[in-house]
Parts: C-alpha cells; sequence; structure tokens
C-alpha cells in the first residue's frame, strides 16, 4: 500500500514564520526629530559663532547678525585673562577628587555589600542623607569649619569639600552594583586563597570597571563645572577653578561678548572630551543590571 508523504514545508510559507530582521525606525521620526535637535544644538552654534567674531564684527553688526568676520582674538584674550591658570586649577582639583572618591567609595562599597557590618544598611543610609541636603544651607558651616582646620582658601578645602558630598552618593551606586556580583566569584576567590585585600583588587575592581568608568564621568563634569563650593572656600583669584575665573571673565568684559562666548568654550571643551572619551563604558555602566 503506498503512502502519500506530506509536502515539505517552504521556509517562510504558510504557517512558518520567517527570521525577523531588525526593525526599520520610520523615516519621519527622523525627519520630526529635526526640529528639534536644531532647537537644541542653536545655543552652541549661537555661542560658537560669537566666539569667533570680533570686537568690531558684533558692535557694528550686532551680536544675532550673521559673521562677517573670524579671528582667535576672544581666546587669546580669555587665555590672558587668568583663563589658562584656572584651567590648571580645575585639572588638579577634578582629577584628585575623582581619583580620591572612586578609590574610597569603591572601598566602602565593598566592605558594605559584601562583610556583615552592624548597622551596615544605616551607615549606608547616612551617607547618602549629606546628599540630599541643599548646599545652600550648609555654605556657611562649611566655610567656618575650613577656616577652622587652617584649609580655608587653599584647593585642598576644595577638594575636601567635594569628597566628602560626593563620597555618599557613589558609595550607594557602587554598594548596588557589588551586591549583583554573584556570590560563587567570592567563594573561588575564597578557595583559591584570596584575602579580602587581593579579592578586592585582582576580582572586584575589573568587575567594577563600566561602573567606575560611569561614576567618573559623572564626577568629572560635576566636580570641573562646580561653582558654589569654590566660591565658598576660596577668595583668592588666582586659585580659583575654571567656573569662578569664567564668572570673573564676564564682569571684566561685560560688553566684549566674544571673549565671554570664548571662556565659555574653553571651560567646556575638557568635560566635554572627558564624556565622549568614556562614553562606551558610561552607556554600559547605566545599562549594568538591566538585564538580570
Amino acid at each position: 500500500m503506498a503512502t502519500l508523504a506530506a509536502p515539505a514545508r517552504q521556509p517562510g510559507g504558510v504557517g512558518q514564520r520567517g527570521p525577523r530582521g531588525p526593525r526599520r525606525r520610520s523615516p519621519w521620526f527622523h525627519v520630526a526629530m529635526i526640529p528639534f535637535t536644531l532647537l537644541y544644538i542653536s545655543p552652541l552654534v549661537f555661542v560658537v559663532t560669537v566666539a569667533f567674531r570680533s570686537f568690531d564684527d558684533i558692535v557694528t553688526r550686532g551680536l544675532g547678525a550673521l559673521p562677517a568676520s573670524f579671528t582667535f582674538d576672544g581666546f587669546t584674550t580669555a587665555f590672558g585673562a587668568g583663563t589658562r591658570n584656572a584651567l590648571l586649577n580645575s585639572a588638579i582639583v577634578t582629577v584628585t577628587t575623582v581619583l580620591l572618591t572612586l578609590l574610597l567609595a569603591s572601598m566602602a562599597a565593598y566592605a558594605l555589600s559584601r562583610f556583615a557590618i552592624p548597622y551596615r544598611r544605616t551607615i549606608l543610609l547616612v551617607m547618602l542623607a549629606g546628599n540630599l541636603l541643599p548646599p545652600q544651607i550648609l555654605l556657611i558651616p562649611v566655610s567656618k569649619i575650613s577656616e577652622a582646620l587652617g584649609i580655608y582658601d587653599t584647593l585642598t578645602a576644595l577638594i575636601v569639600v567635594q569628597l566628602g558630598f560626593g563620597l555618599g552618593f557613589y558609595t550607594f551606586v557602587l554598594h548596588g552594583f557589588m551586591r549583583g556580583i554573584p556570590r560563587e566569584v567570592f567563594e573561588a576567590a575564597i578557595v583559591d586563597g584570596a584575602g579580602a585585600g587581593r579579592t578586592y583588587l585582582r576580582i572586584v575592581l575589573p568587575l567594577c570597571r563600566p561602573a567606575l568608568a560611569a561614576l567618573g564621568a559623572l564626577a568629572t563634569t560635576w566636580v570641573f563645572n562646580d561653582l558654589i563650593w569654590a566660591m565658598t572656600v576660596l577668595r583668592t583669584e588666582t586659585k580659583f577653578p575654571i567656573t569662578a575665573a569664567l564668572l570673573n571673565l564676564q564682569g571684566s568684559f561685560v560688553s566684549e561678548w566674544n571673549v565671554v562666548a570664548a571662556g565659555a568654550i574653553i571651560a567646556a571643551v575638557p568635560p566635554a572630551i572627558v564624556f565622549f572619551l568614556f562614553q562606551k563604558h558610561f552607556v554600559s555602566g547605566l545599562l549594568v543590571g538591566a538585564n538580570k
């Protein structure tokens, strides 16, 4: 008795779903985003345009007119007005603060997440509570404390203040990341004879690299762009960071908008470079734990 074989189903035929390709976004989405993009970048384009215009061109044709000149006089004047020294001060404060903060925060987060410390949750919440206070109510106490410690009007005072107010938040973020590391990793390290310090250096820090990079980029932006604490603990203009120096520059060259715009660009370039260099790690650090 002959049997009839069922016809083989062709790929993509009825009853069988072919492989799904990547969903293609409608071009109308990009068309709709063009006005928002232009609106977002228009202030940056305006500042860059003004920075490369001459003072005579701005006075003659107006601030909002199309440029009729191209010069670096604004940048030359801004650098000569103390911006160069202010950039050096900002670099010293930012690099020192970011490195010390991430080091201390990672050590604190490692201890609070992996050791049975009494009231460790309370300790973590107390460390985080300092970031919930408005900085305006702490200006006078911080100034008086720095004077009592003998570090007022020094870069050390600014570093200590930035370190104190950033440590709680960074510890909180790293604590949540380290708690997500599987316990088996630490058990394997103990079996191999690794102590707490070696586990921290050889295992925890490499695994926390995305989170550390993301926090490093954020910390660099926050510390470099800070103005309120610089004006609180510093008085000598030669010790001002770039933000305070830019404020003085605006007061000295109130009518020379090309100099003010050039100073703003000089102040914005370093954190932008850091962000773009760590962009990949920054995005991966923000997405850590999303697929767990």
